[in-house]
């Protein structure tokens, strides 16, 4: 296969520090980096911070080579969880140093980085099946009978503290309880929830 040295040997050697966004998921970018030293957490990054890890690379390797293979965005971010040391190729020379690859080669690379998204694709949902599964043991522990005969949930406190003690970022919280609403699981916009189908809640939490 090639390297960051056939593709472009002058690509120059750029230095990143602890806890800097190195790629965005759902971005599609045109370069692709190689991490020639230094460790790189894969998951989810929000607020500042990689709330959700699922993978950690350690250079020399190329840094989601998959996604470029395939032509397609992130499914992850990327973090740099030491300083790290980069090279950068366009997507350009990368996809044509792909296409000088034997036929037999290039279709090799290609399912294995299908192989490889496949798995992260399920990775990431693990995450937002764990995300959901904390959401509703969370309203059923704090669920009260309300006077409409429903056991009902009283945002007491913002949702961002909730998400906080969750272990998920506010846009997921509020994500999650969209999902159980159209689910028909929970009901309600405001600060009271309430808890549609109890047994529901309770097979998603597991308990």
């Amino acid at each position: 296969m090639f390297t960051i040295q056939t593709l472009d040997p002058t690509a120059e050697i750029l230095s990143t520090t602890r806890g800097q966004l190195l790629l965005q998921r759902g971005v599609k970018t045109d370069s692709v980096s190689y991490i020639e030293s230094g460790r790189v957490a894969l998951g989810m990054f929000e607020g500042g911070l990689l709330e959700h890890q699922i993978g950690v690379l350690e250079g020399p390797c190329w840094l989601d080579a998959s996604s470029a293979v395939l032509g397609l965005p992130h499914l992850t971010d990327a973090v740099a969880d030491s300083p790290v040391l980069l090279r950068q190729v366009s997507l350009l020379a990368f996809r044509q140093g792909i296409s000088d690859l034997p036929e037999s080669a290039r279709a090799v690379l290609t399912d294995v980085a299908m192989a490889h998204r496949r798995q992260t694709e399920f990775a990431v949902s693990r995450l937002a099946k764990d995300a959901e599964a904390r959401c509703a043991e969370w309203l059923l522990s704090h669920a009260r009978p309300s006077e409409q005969g429903l056991m009902a949930v009283e945002l007491q406190q913002r949702k961002r503290s909730i998400a906080t003690q969750l272990g998920i970022a506010p846009e997921t919280f509020s994500r999650v309880l969209r999902h159980l609403r159209e689910q028909s699981l929970i009901s309600g916009t405001g600060r009271v929830l309430n808890l549609v189908n109890p047994n529901a809640l309770r097979s998603l939490a597991g308990v």
